[in-house]
C-alpha cells in the first residue's frame, strides 16, 4: 500500500500564509457587500495603510486565458493591481540589492473570490498567469502616470535564465 507523503501545511490557522514573503509587497481582501441584488467591492476608499500615496493615475488591462504577462519592473513606480473579474498567479521576484529579501519569489493569487488587491514596490519584477478559461480583467492605479514617450518599464522573456525559478511546473498547459 502507498504511503504517501505527508502534506505541509501552507496557512496559520488565521488563514495567514506561511510563504517567504518580498518586502515592501502587500496584499488585501476587499470589503465586499453581497446581496440578493448583487456585489459591491470597494477598490479605494480614502488614504489608509494599502493607499498611503496618492491615486495618480488608473487603467485597466486583461489577461487573455491561459496567456501570461511579464516579466517586468519599474525602476520608478509602484503598481497597486485589483483585480476586477478572474483569477491570476502573479509571480513576483525580488532582484532589488539593497532589499532584505533579494532573490526571494512570491507567488500570489489574485481572484475575485479572495485576494483582490496587491502591491507591487519598484524594483520587484513581476508575470501574470491567467488561469482560467476567460479573460481576467485588472486595474492599476499606478503611483504615477504612463510616460508615452519614455515608459518606466524594462522587459524580460518569460523564460529567461536570470530568472531563479522555472516557471513551466507552475503554468497551466498552453
Amino acid at each position: 500500500m502507498p504511503q504517501g507523503q505527508q502534506d505541509a501545511a501552507t496557512v496559520t490557522p488565521e488563514g495567514r500564509p506561511l510563504a517567504t514573503t518580498i518586502d515592501g509587497v502587500l496584499t488585501r481582501t476587499t470589503p465586499n457587500h453581497i446581496d440578493h441584488r448583487g456585489n459591491v467591492f470597494e477598490i479605494f476608499e480614502g488614504e489608509n495603510e494599502f493607499w498611503s500615496s496618492p491615486v495618480v493615475y488608473a487603467y485597466q488591462f486583461s489577461v487573455r486565458p491561459h496567456q501570461m504577462k511579464g516579466w517586468g519592473v519599474h525602476d520608478n513606480k509602484l503598481d497597486r493591481y485589483t483585480i476586477i473579474s478572474g483569477e491570476v498567479l502573479l509571480f513576483l521576484w525580488d532582484d532589488r540589492e539593497d532589499s532584505p529579501t533579494r532573490g526571494v519569489v512570491q507567488k500570489v493569487v489574485l481572484s475575485d473570490a479572495a485576494v483582490r488587491q496587491v502591491i507591487i514596490p519598484v524594483g520587484v519584477w513581476h508575470l501574470s498567469v491567467n488561469l482560467r478559461d476567460v479573460d481576467a480583467h485588472l486595474i492599476n492605479l499606478p503611483t504615477e502616470p504612463y510616460h508615452h514617450s519614455s515608459p518606466d518599464r524594462r522587459l524580460l522573456a518569460w523564460d529567461d535564465p536570470s530568472v531563479p525559478i522555472d516557471l513551466r511546473p507552475h503554468l497551466p498547459q498552453f
